[in-house]
């Protein structure tokens, strides 16, 4: 049971200090933000893998661990090459502007 209120507690901080950056606007650069909010979801993803699934080198004779790991290459796969798709999607599918849309009236 403590094991699982320390998770829950850090789970709470963890969603909450992400979410007054943004409501209090604390860093003028957009990408900053999105930087330590993404480093905060990491930590909160690795709170969830230890204190709610248990997970850690020695389960089941190391195979949670390889299971993690090819998790983890598969997502890295995947998100990293629907980001390379939809980048020379946008960059070879759009047409060109003839104009500036800051000159419009």
């Amino acid at each position: 049971m403590g094991s699982y209120m320390i998770g829950f507690g850090l789970s709470v901080l963890l969603t909450a200090i992400p979410f007054w950056l943004v409501m209090n606007k604390t860093f003028a650069n957009p990408q900053t933000t999105a930087f330590i909010i993404m480093a905060f979801a990491v930590v909160q993803i690795v709170v969830h893998m230890i204190y709610f699934l248990h997970m850690n080198t020695r389960a089941e004779g190391g195979w949670s661990m390889m299971a993690l790991i090819f998790t983890l290459v598969l997502v890295v796969i995947t998100l990293s090459g629907s980001m390379w798709v939809m980048y020379h999607l946008n960059t070879n599918m759009m047409p060109p502007m003839e104009h500036d849309m800051s000159q419009m009236p």
